[in-house]
């Protein structure tokens, strides 16, 4: 697994060419191998747009997990939480198994929210969990990934709202490996840089101000950090520059409200901190290649006719 600084790409799955909308809903289940032994085992840094995942180690040997900075040891059976946006990389061991779910990070929130508020802190935050063998939460995991995988087959009306469901019954079980993991007798955590730290809360500054269109700078000053700093960091770490990282999460905005929202686009450039509606119209097709007007009339018709 390359951890060095260099082009950090976005994958929907894993080496795949077929990049997945940011805003689009999907639900996915593989296994470990089907994809990591495509790669001689060795995941690169990458990150989903997006989307949330969740692999649970069953068996195999010692490896290393990679996320926003901060190294892991996985030992399976283990859980690893990947928030949608955390650069992320792998290095199992040969005869690592398990199930890994790529879920819509948005909708499982927004879920979440209503029915459970509690495990929003755990669809947020990288975390790799130790699953102790026998154990009721260990027990209860398997079931929950097979239902999921059976739902995302089916593509039955009502898949989403089950696999969403399911999902959330989901991570009430790894909110309780969590507190289960915590009270464990010298429990293991990431080795967390300080840099992982900044990261961390310079995502955290952007999802509380995304709607103010503040300048880069305005973050610099509340991480107590240059802007030169926070352009290197963010490179280093997340593969874009700073300015990059706010654009790309604007756009990602601006996609879901699009798509599920019923407001004009006039009021979508508001509620984003755009004080022309003009500005925004530009600012989205400089990035995306579409009009607003344009990306929602295609969006809206592909999922029409999922």
């Amino acid at each position: 697994m390359r951890t060095e600084p260099g082009t950090v790409r976005n994958f929907a799955l894993y080496g795949s060419s077929d990049t997945q909308p940011a805003w689009a809903e999907l639900v996915h289940l593989e296994t470990v191998p089907e994809r990591s032994s495509l790669f001689d085992w060795e995941i690169d840094l990458h990150f989903h747009e997006g989307l949330i995942q969740l692999l649970y180690l069953t068996q195999g040997g010692e490896g290393a997990a990679f996320i926003d900075g901060t190294r892991w040891a996985l030992r399976p059976p283990c859980l690893i939480v990947v928030p949608a946006r955390a650069v992320h990389g792998f290095s199992f061991h040969p005869k690592t198994d398990g199930p890994v779910i790529t879920a819509a990070q948005k909708p499982l929130e927004s879920l979440a929210a209503l029915t459970a508020p509690e495990l929003l802190e755990h669809l947020h935050r990288p975390a790799v969990l130790e699953v102790p063998r026998g154990s009721r939460q260990g027990q209860a995991l398997l079931p929950l990934f097979e239902a999921i995988g059976r739902e995302s087959q089916l593509q039955a009306s009502g898949g989403m709202t089950a696999g969403m469901a399911l999902l959330t019954a989901l991570f009430v079980q790894v909110a309780r490996v969590a507190r289960a993991a915590s009270a464990l007798p010298g429990a293991a955590h990431g080795t967390r840089s300080r840099k992982a730290a900044q990261i961390e809360r310079f995502r955290a500054l952007l999802d509380e101000r995304l709607r103010r269109r503040e300048p880069v700078q305005a973050y610099a000053q509340a991480l107590g950090i240059t802007l030169g700093q926070l352009t290197r960091l963010s490179k280093e770490l997340l593969g874009l520059s700073a300015q990059e990282v706010v654009n790309a999460r604007v756009v990602h905005e601006a996609q879901r409200e699009l798509v599920y929202s019923s407001l004009t686009i006039k009021q979508i450039a508001a509620e984003l901190g755009f004080e022309d509606e003009a500005y925004f119209g530009r600012f989205f097709k400089k990035h995306t290649g579409q009009r607003p007007t344009e990306f929602r009339t295609e969006a809206r018709r592909r999922l029409a006719a999922q």
